[in-house]
């Protein structure tokens, strides 16, 4: 039982539980990047290099001709899929990128919380008490 409550222990720390979160979040983030590189990035990069798709260009190291990567595959043929290599370069810049964004602006965020959080600079204060003695104490004398 004691390793079934260090267990439970260690599951609930809050480094494992936004591990667990990260990783969900970056599923469902990669889907995106995904869709938008091979629906909205590729085809305009397609269209200003005169149509090229680049998931779909290789190099067939057997013998035979294919009109795809995706038949060359499916009949076992070796290829040089360097289109597949460049379309996850091209992933993998945008990830990048975006990551790079949002981490800029989590630290703007923490910087303006920051700014808020420092303590204003105190006011200047009057004499001290021995100040007010001392002038007491001439006045005093004269």
């Amino acid at each position: 039982m004691n390793m079934l409550q260090e267990f439970k222990t260690f599951i609930a720390k809050g480094n494992v539980m936004d591990m667990a979160v990260g990783i969900i979040i970056g599923a469902a983030f990669t889907a995106i990047v995904t869709s938008l590189v091979s629906d909205l990035i590729n085809p305009i990069i397609g269209v200003i290099t005169g149509g090229i798709d680049f998931s779909n260009l290789f190099v067939n190291l057997g013998e035979g001709e294919y009109a795809s990567l995706a038949a060359a595959r499916e009949a076992g043929a070796p290829v040089f899929a360097y289109g597949a290599f460049i379309t996850a370069v091209i992933n993998f810049l945008i990830i990048a990128f975006v990551v790079f964004l949002l981490v800029k602006a989590v630290n703007r965020i923490k910087e303006a919380s920051e700014k808020k959080k420092e303590p204003e600079p105190e006011a200047p204060k009057g004499p001290s008490e021995i100040d007010v003695l001392i002038e007491i104490r001439d006045a005093l004398k004269k």
